[in-house]
């Protein structure tokens, strides 16, 4: 019985019950680099590709994955220690987290796209970027950040609920079958 609940699809999935997803559209003006924002109830955000972005469409093939944002700046190196998380990296919105090179030469950044502490960044799609495409939400995250307490409430401002970015989605579909 406890595996037949598990694999119906009327049952939410762990992220669907425990996240609220919030969006960030077109991050740095660039159409369709969409991120995705997961917060948890316990302040802390996951932060993925959202189902619109370039990588997740088909055909693109994940050739590279680069923690390392510029000569003095690893996201690898960051190393947090002890409940108020020290020696944590602090992100603004537009701290680039990585930047991923497909096979096809086109080089996408991804950004925090909010402010906070980097708990950690998602090794694990190092050795296998197909996690990054394949299971976005869950085991290919990008990063985690912990915004500031006192922060917290107004961490959202300048995001998209699912309905508004899903909203912006359709219209952009519709544009596109416009121009055909």
């Amino acid at each position: 019985m406890a595996e037949e609940c598990r694999n119906h699809p009327e049952f939410p999935s762990v992220v669907d019950r425990y996240f609220t997803r919030w969006y960030k559209p077109d991050v740095k003006g660039k159409l369709s680099e969409d991120h995705c924002i997961l917060q948890h109830s316990n302040r802390i955000c996951v932060i993925t590709l959202a189902e619109c972005h370039p990588l997740l469409q088909t055909g693109k093939t994940i050739q590279n994955i680069n923690y390392q944002i510029s000569p003095n700046c690893s996201r690898l190196q960051n190393k947090v220690s002890g409940k108020s998380k020290r020696g944590a990296q602090f992100l603004t919105e537009f701290a680039p987290l990585c930047r991923i090179l497909c096979s096809d030469g086109e080089e996408y950044t991804i950004y925090s796209c909010i402010r906070g502490r980097l708990l950690e960044v998602n090794e694990r799609i190092l050795e296998n970027p197909e996690l990054l495409q394949e299971k976005p939400s869950t085991e290919g995250y990008i990063a985690v950040v912990l915004p500031k307490f006192e922060e917290s409430k107004t961490i959202t401002d300048g995001l998209l609920s699912q309905k508004e970015y899903e909203e912006i989605v359709s219209r952009r579909t519709c544009a596109k079958s416009d121009d055909l």
